[in-house]
């Protein structure tokens, strides 16, 4: 059995245990963890049934038949052809697989022209959302999930080293040009394409969290926050260093970055099973609030690494949930200065038996 075979099979217990006669898929992280098979929406018809016994089946167009047998376990393909009406084998499908009454639950992220189709083909059905059958899956990573991560999180490690090693060379350069050197370090490091947009804010841009690369050329002395990650078998790395290339920086930078430096720290030293996500961010935030920048510290502590680069377990105030092995989550306050400059570290870090493990291991200080 294939690891999404039995992954499957978890998630078809899950919707025993719920009494919902399925769920249906479409292209999707959802889809993928489930199947093996990985395609972007379109607007044909490309479904995956899921029941809450037997085998699943794929609603697909024909151009897709050898792509779904070479990359999924799922063997029952039922093939529709470009001038035929997909919603007519859609209605059949459901009814071969015994889901066209009791509850359906829909992936979250499915388009509404395929929701409705689905509503049109099933009227006696009841909705909900997959998320709750397949989310308690995928907020633990198994073996092979874990493993991906690890090396994804290892190849952004090797690209921060590299990027390091600019020191005085990257004076002069642009965030754009920094962040394709970011990129190009991340691929030669083993990485595939990027996590999420590369983030380079140099000076006051990285008082913007979310900052958008510019044009904007990096000076002596200015703090610089580096934020992005690759993928490695479609699993993320999520990092954030902030430097300084050559020079001496603001007068406050230091002490700013060691804020950080130990809210991050305290916030990695709560984390362990049983503790509530709302503790990590506690331990972070009371840091950063006692040296006097709470109101400069302007978003979570975390957010959940998975398929998805944000996904539970949310690192919040107000997120009660306990935390459990197998979890995996970025740790990453910051502090904003408006119009003077940022600074924001990130790790990730898998929750083990006793702790945690923390995927990266590169200097967290500010010289490059």
């Amino acid at each position: 059995m294939t690891v999404f075979e039995e992954r499957t099979r978890r998630c078809q217990a899950l919707l025993r245990d719920r009494d919902a006669a399925g769920a249906v898929l479409f292209p999707s992280p959802n889809c993928y963890y489930l199947t093996g098979f990985q395609e972007t929406p379109s607007e044909r018809h490309l479904l995956l049934f899921v029941p809450a016994d037997g085998n699943p089946a794929f609603v697909a167009p024909e151009m897709y038949d050898e792509q779904l047998r070479e990359a999924s376990w799922v063997s029952d393909v039922r093939l529709w052809a470009d001038g035929d009406d997909p919603v007519e084998l859609v209605r059949e499908v459901g009814s071969d697989l015994g889901v066209a009454s009791g509850e359906l639950l829909l992936d979250p992220t499915m388009w509404a022209q395929f929701t409705q189709d689905l509503r049109d083909a099933f009227p006696d059905a009841g909705w909900g959302l997959a998320d709750e059958v397949i989310g308690p899956l995928r907020v633990r990573k198994d073996d092979t999930e874990l493993a991906a991560l690890r090396r994804a999180a290892d190849a952004a490690d090797a690209a921060v080293r590299d990027v390091r090693a600019l020191g005085e060379d990257a004076i002069g350069m642009t965030e754009t040009e920094l962040a394709d050197h970011v990129e190009d370090r991340l691929e030669a490091n083993g990485g595939t394409g990027t996590s999420f947009e590369t983030i380079v804010g140099s000076g006051p841009n990285g008082a913007k969290p979310h900052h958008h690369r510019t044009d904007r050329e990096i000076q002596r002395g200015e703090p610089v926050v580096l934020d992005f990650g690759t993928r490695v078998d479609e699993y993320p790395s999520d990092q954030t260093r902030t430097v300084v290339f050559a020079g001496d920086p603001p007068e406050e930078y230091e002490a700013v970055h060691e804020t950080v430096r130990e809210a991050q720290q305290a916030a990695v030293d709560t984390v362990e099973p049983g503790v509530a996500a709302e503790d990590v961010d506690a331990a972070a935030r009371d840091v950063i609030e006692r040296a006097g920048y709470g109101e400069q510290f302007t978003h979570r502590t975390g957010h959940g690494v998975g398929l998805d680069v944000h996904e539970e377990p949310y690192v919040v105030e107000g997120n009660e949930r306990e935390l459990e092995p197998g979890m995996v989550f970025s740790v990453e306050p910051g502090v904003y200065l408006s119009g003077e400059f940022g600074v924001r570290i990130e790790d990730l870090v898998i929750v083990t038996e006793d702790g945690c493990e923390r995927l990266n291991d590169t200097d967290r200080g500010w010289q490059a």
